[in-house]
């Protein structure tokens, strides 16, 4: 009787756990019971990408949401494992909704997504995609463009230093966008890049940029979470630009201005399309015309005339006048790669795997 009873018990909870599934499926999220985690691979005062993505968060004010009480988020998740438990625990604590905000995060996202259909995700800067779950980033590349103008400009030398993460289409359309700038000013000059294979070391990355600067580059820029090239540059009395967040206070005798991220235009845009019941799974990507992506004001380092040059291209790129990967477009080896009268699609753009002429280094 004893054995019955708990067999009953154990059948009766499962009724009950899968009707709790059944109705938190069908239960409409709304401003009273959304709660936002977030997934972020640094933490929120790093001066750089995961600061630049908490504002996103703190953008949500603007709607309306509570932030102590309808968001959370957990600071410096690898990108393992440890992925998936942050996204667990944070559905644990009752969010409906998650942003994962890093490129190593994509495959932990989309195993949980598949698992809870009820939750909507979005994933910074992957690929993959489900009923209930979107990707989204910025067209970083078109601020790093008007980068390449500031650094084309001020450098002496004709050597300009780049201080890389990961051999992805991620940096390397970035690498070109710059490059694609820097040549639009100073056709004399070059990009040289060197790999860290990190997000966040600041010792490896301070490493390449002491690299570059030691071959004579005199602007240094950089695609991680670090400020750590920055200050490199500074110590060698040369010149830097940063990236994901301003940072005129790491190296103020060095700074010249930042590509930055916007990431609250699309985390308010998303969340408002999830209270209104028009949320649908999508692939967002938008650039300076959208306001998802921007040039940090310059300083007073930066050569005579970059200002002017900077706003004739950014306001050419939003009214689409001037097209960054426009032909002719050449690789490192001068072949034509984009021929004259046609542009790269943005499949093409978000898919790079070459470089553009101008550019110093493998892609390894």
């Amino acid at each position: 009787m004893k054995k019955l009873a708990l067999i009953a018990m154990a059948a009766a909870a499962l009724v009950l756990t899968g009707c709790s599934k059944k109705e938190a499926a069908e239960t409409k999220i709304t401003k009273d019971n959304i709660k936002i985690g977030f997934v972020y691979i640094g933490t929120i005062n790093d001066q750089g990408y995961t600061q630049a993505q908490d504002k996103g968060r703190l953008a949500l004010a603007e709607l309306g949401i509570d932030l102590d009480k309808q968001t959370m988020y957990k600071e410096n998740v690898p990108e393992n494992a440890d992925c998936e438990k942050a996204i667990r625990d944070l559905i644990d604590a009752g969010c409906n909704v998650i942003y994962t905000t890093s490129f190593g995060f994509m495959d932990w996202t989309l195993k949980v997504a598949e698992e809870y259909p009820n939750i909507k995700f979005a994933h910074c800067s992957g690929y993959k995609t489900a009923d209930n779950m979107s990707t989204y980033f910025g067209k970083v590349y078109e601020a790093r463009y008007l980068a390449g103008i500031v650094a084309g400009l001020k450098t002496k030398t004709n050597k300009i230093g780049y201080v890389a993460a990961f051999a992805i289409p991620e940096c390397i359309r970035g690498i070109n966008g710059f490059t694609q700038g820097v040549k639009s000013v100073n056709p004399d000059a070059t990009v040289e890049v060197v790999w860290t294979n990190t997000w966040f070391d600041p010792t490896l990355e301070k490493q390449g940029a002491l690299e570059l600067l030691n071959k004579g580059c005199d602007v240094i820029e950089q695609h991680q979470d670090t400020t750590a090239p920055q200050v490199a540059a500074q110590e060698k009395g040369v010149f830097c630009i940063g990236y994901n967040s301003p940072t005129p206070n790491a190296a103020p005798k060095a700074y010249l201005t930042a590509p930055i991220f916007k990431w609250g235009t699309f985390i308010k845009d998303d969340v408002q399309k999830i209270l209104d019941g028009t949320w649908t799974s999508r692939k967002y990507w938008e650039g300076l015309s959208a306001d998802m992506v921007d040039l940090d004001a310059l300083t007073d380092l930066c050569a005579p005339g970059t200002a002017e040059k900077v706003a004739a291209a950014k306001a050419a790129i939003m009214d689409g006048s001037l097209k960054i990967f426009e032909g002719p477009v050449a690789d490192q080896s001068g072949k034509v790669v984009v021929p004259a009268g046609t542009v790269m699609t943005d499949d093409e753009v978000w898919n790079m795997s070459w470089f553009v002429n101008g550019v110093i280094g493998n892609i390894n």
